[in-house]
């Protein structure tokens, strides 16, 4: 089923102002709902295998639009993108999420943690160290790597404090955040196919995810992928 995401967010992008979203409220809020709706149909699909995400509504894994300015050069009140995560622990956890961006020709499936706090850094690359071997298997899965490639994010340009240069695994030790993505094509997002790419994605993911929930506890609050 064709989905009307890109048409409103092509919009919005070019009439970024509260008196253009004034004049389009009830646009906003039927492309709004079809979102959420979506999400929850894919909320039902992750559960097969994180069973605790039977404690969220789709609502609860939505970003809003709104955007923060009071710090920010950039003015424009709203998001230019339809966005959410999925965390055992929530929007705001430690743990390891599942993230669904649309946005017109910028639109992608991520998992992982992005930028942990300095405790929850230190535990994944403490199982790195020790388990280092099994978070190479799962990215080196011929399946995995077809759709994933390689971790991505900024890595130091040293080793970590309390890891040798010479560590077998220095490499992966070296981020400072663990996320891994895929692009979604405008078309399948036009055409209602995004959903099951999705899942799938994520569904792929889930080895990477238990690796990291291995090193993180989950009732620990803080930044999570975004």
């Amino acid at each position: 089923m064709p989905t009307p995401y890109l048409d409103f967010l092509k919009e919005l992008a070019n009439n970024n102002s509260k008196e253009w979203m004034d004049a389009n409220r009830d646009w906003y809020q039927k492309v709004r709902g079809e979102f959420i709706e979506d999400v929850g149909e894919m909320l039902g699909g992750i559960t097969a295998w994180e069973p605790a995400l039977t404690a969220f509504k789709a609502k609860d894994c939505v970003f809003r639009q709104n955007r923060d300015i009071r710090f920010s050069a950039n003015k424009a009140p709203y998001k230019t993108n339809f966005a959410a995560y999925f965390s055992t622990g929530g929007k705001k956890s430690n743990g390891p999420g599942y993230y669904l961006h649309l946005q017109p020709g910028e639109s992608f499936i991520a998992g992982g943690i992005w930028m942990p706090q300095a405790d929850v850094l230190k535990k994944i690359r403490q199982e790195i160290d020790y388990s280092g071997e099994e978070l190479l298997k799962i990215l080196n899965e011929p399946t995995f790597k077809k759709h994933f490639s390689s971790l991505e994010g900024e890595q130091l340009k040293t080793s970590p404090r309390d890891y040798d240069a010479e560590h077998p695994h220095i490499d992966l030790l070296r981020y400072k955040s663990f996320i891994v993505s895929t692009p979604l094509a405008d078309k399948d997002i036009s055409s209602g196919n995004f959903k099951n790419k999705t899942l799938n994605a994520f569904k792929l993911m889930k080895p990477f995810h238990d690796f990291l929930h291995q090193a993180v506890d989950e009732a620990e609050s803080g930044e999570g992928l975004l």
